[in-house]
């Protein structure tokens, strides 16, 4: 890890903002069971943790089984604290409609791909088969299986669309006609998800920091895709995963081991001298 200086012993941290997949969770998405232990002492120091990712509100709930956590969903279309709603940028249902449109196009042309219109209800999908749903299951627990995604009726947070090549050559080029009025990102190598122009990790991060009073260099925060560069951006502590993109790697501040080798909790852990956590 490249280690932060010390000059004037542990920084007073406040806010840890930590991406989900390719950064905490490791390639078989689990937890580390460390973790737990550096909750804890997070909480011990009133340390306030905030997953921030591009998985569902419900998903997150149900995944960390806390409400006191400030939850960064739908790559930062919807913020939940203590259970109750602080924020949500939503998509206008006309521009839903033109990413629906556009990726059943991009799939009769050939394509392997499937669309989730996510709501703040729920998530919905019309594409069936077990390999796509095998994809989605993870990362929405609430999910409901229609017949056309046109007749839901609920308010959008973001429409993500799987494409089983690659996202960012394959659905997120055929996409990028869209963006403007929406925002087309690539989140991770198969998803590509369509939100606000406003809608943003960091966007979402700096709205709790204003609600908390934390300032920017008493925010921490972890990614290692494109869609964690505005959450990067909004931490004075920012880290890159050894794994990252290149282009997060050039935009952090330091970079933490990889996923796959406990980086977050290790280099929480040594930021913030935190002792008992990476030992049972």
């Amino acid at each position: 890890m490249t280690h932060p200086p010390e000059p004037g012993g542990t920084p007073d941290i406040r806010l840890v903002a930590v991406d989900l997949d390719g950064s905490l969770l490791d390639d078989a998405k689990r937890i580390p069971p460390s973790f737990w232990r550096l909750l804890d002492a997070l909480d011990d120091r009133g340390i306030l943790l905030c997953p921030a990712s591009g998985r569902a509100y419900p998903t997150l709930r149900r995944d960390f089984g806390r409400d006191d956590l400030v939850y960064i969903a739908e790559n930062g279309a919807f913020v939940v604290h203590h259970g109750r709603e602080m924020s949500a940028d939503t998509v206008p249902w006309e521009h839903a409609v033109a990413v629906i449109g556009r990726t059943r196009a991009f799939a009769a042309g050939g394509a392997d791909v499937g669309t989730v219109l996510c709501g703040k209800r729920s998530a919905y999908v019309e594409r069936t088969d077990s390999a796509f749903l095998d994809q989605v299951a993870p990362y929405y627990a609430q999910l409901a299986i229609v017949d056309d995604l046109l007749a839901v009726h609920d308010e959008v947070l973001k429409v993500a669309v799987y494409d089983f090549g690659s996202a960012e050559r394959g659905a997120g080029a055929a996409l990028a006609p869209l963006d403007g009025p929406v925002r087309v990102l690539v989140s991770q190598e198969h998803w590509v998800d369509v939100m606000s122009p406003t809608a943003d990790k960091g966007n979402a991060l700096a709205a709790v920091q204003r609600a908390t009073g934390i300032s920017r260099e008493q925010t921490m925060a972890f990614g290692d895709y494109l869609n964690d560069l505005g959450l990067l951006a909004a931490a004075g502590w920012s880290f890159a995963m050894a794994n990252a993109h290149p282009a997060v790697r050039a935009a952090a501040r330091f970079v933490a081991p990889g996923n796959n080798d406990n980086g977050v909790v290790r280099a929480v852990v040594a930021t913030l001298a935190l002792p008992g956590v990476l030992t049972p």
